[in-house]
């Protein structure tokens, strides 16, 4: 006999009591039970203690101030590591403050703190772009010597490339040769530095000697290597050549990208040769490289310069089918064709479609469209265009307000104009005394009203 205890009808009567007292319903008896919410995964930066001196000096805005809250730091016995060096380094020499560098420096040396390549790859840079390529030049000599960081071909490449934009051409070629010297084994960013030197300089010769060199020593050539090269070519109206060296490209197995196509675009359209560029265009998917706006640019570019506009509109069409979204450089190729063309309405029509289809223009897009009115002396729609632009927190030229000031008196909008002029007083912007002239010459002569606003407008201005 089966105990009592056990009998299905008491096991199935405190299962329902369970769960009732449970609140559970019969469907979700089998429910997988919730899994518990993973803790937030902290960044790297939210992990990194905060470094006091950094903090401080980040929120420091004098330049002037930057080496001092530095020394300060040291009277208090705090003791600063790399990132301390690197950061007060660049900032300073950002801020071109070049003598508080040397000071950083002799700083460094003269406590033997080795800090990493990374620093002195920022100096050569800055130091570069303020056209001081000899400190360049020495720093680069001294980061073994003086400051015992091992230099790598990425600062070779550095002070290789300040040389080159500094237009060292016999510095640069001599530290090239003296690659192997100095231990380093050029890349391909080595090579393509030198190109670029060379092409800049108009020099194709010397251009394609670094470039065979580069061949016969095995390494590789970029897509850089040869769009600079492309580039080269296609401006110098040589486009067959250009053509055989992007053949040459890709025989080797190196496609190239939007840019190298825009390229040959471009100068297939500067040879007159429209229709051959945008096939090259359309060829471009078939050979794996996506079409880019870019691309799209420089034949909508090439319609606008030769007046062809119909086309150009079809080639935005044509895009919308390809669902490439045009950008406000492109919406501004065509204003800026109807503007000087003294169709100014035609433009404004475009900065109406271009909003329209969800395209924000930006200063220039206003500024050409409120010039092509004033332009045609049509200067209530350029006030119109300018009330928008200021709405959008873009402003024209000192040149474009007097330009409009002036019209909108000489067409008796007295109010109008006295809006500009107040716009003017606002940003602290003022006529020059040839306006103030023409304005009270031609438009103030016998009007008491009118002299009365500008009484107003001068007391303020």
């Amino acid at each position: 006999m089966i105990n009592s205890r056990f009998s299905p009808t008491l096991l199935l009567n405190r299962l329902h009591r369970y769960i009732q007292s449970n609140h559970i319903h019969g469907g979700d008896l089998h429910k997988k039970p919730t899994k518990k919410p993973r803790p937030h995964k902290l960044t790297r930066n939210q992990l990194r203690t905060p470094i006091p001196f950094l903090t401080h000096l980040k929120q420091c805005q004098n330049p002037d101030e930057f080496l001092s809250v530095f020394h300060d730091f040291c009277d208090t016995g705090y003791k600063h590591d790399y990132p301390s060096y690197a950061s007060l380094t660049y900032k300073l020499a950002r801020a071109r403050k070049f003598d508080d560098v040397e000071a950083v420096l002799d700083f460094l040396r003269t406590h033997d703190i080795r800090c990493g390549e990374p620093l002195f790859i920022g100096l050569l840079r800055h130091y570069g772009k303020t056209g001081a390529a000899d400190r360049a030049l020495e720093v680069f000599s001294e980061m073994g010597k003086s400051f015992n960081c091992v230099r790598t071909l990425q600062s070779f490449n550095t002070i290789l490339n300040v040389l080159a934009d500094n237009d060292r051409v016999s510095d640069a070629v001599k530290l090239f040769g003296d690659a192997p010297k100095l231990r380093f084994r050029l890349n391909s960013v080595s090579f393509n530095i030198m190109i670029k030197m060379w092409l800049e300089k108009g020099d194709w010769e010397n251009a394609k000697k670094v470039f065979d060199e580069m061949l016969e020593r095995e390494v590789e050539p970029t897509v850089v290597t040869y769009n600079s090269q492309i580039g080269f070519l296609c401006k110098r109206g040589d486009v067959d050549s250009a053509k055989r060296l992007f053949e040459d490209m890709r025989t080797k197995g190196r496609r190239g990208n939007e840019v190298t196509y825009a390229l040959l675009m471009e100068g297939l359209c500067a040879s007159g040769r429209f229709d051959e560029a945008k096939k090259v265009m359309f060829d471009m998917e078939y050979h794996g490289c996506k079409v880019h706006l870019k691309n799209y640019g420089v034949l909508l570019t090439d319609l606008a310069k030769r007046g062809l506009i119909d086309e150009a509109k079809s080639l935005l069409v044509e895009m919308k089918k390809r669902r490439i979204k045009p950008d406000v450089v492109m919406y501004n190729i065509l204003i800026g064709y109807f503007c000087k063309q003294g169709a100014a309405s035609d433009a404004y029509k475009l900065l109406v479609d271009m909003q329209v289809k969800g395209c924000t223009p930006n200063a220039a897009t206003y500024r050409m469209v409120v010039d092509g009115f004033c332009r045609v002396e049509d200067f209530i729609g350029g006030l119109k265009v300018l009330r928008a632009m200021m709405y959008s927190n873009h402003f024209p030229r000192i040149e474009t307000f007097c330009c409009l000031c002036i019209g909108l008196f000489r067409g008796g909008k007295i109010d109008e104009a006295c809006f500009v002029l107040e716009e003017m007083n606002k940003r602290k912007m003022s006529l020059d005394w040839d306006s103030w002239e023409t304005i009270v010459r031609e438009s103030c002569a016998d009007d008491e009203f009118v002299i009365a606003r500008f009484d107003d407008v001068f007391s303020c201005v």
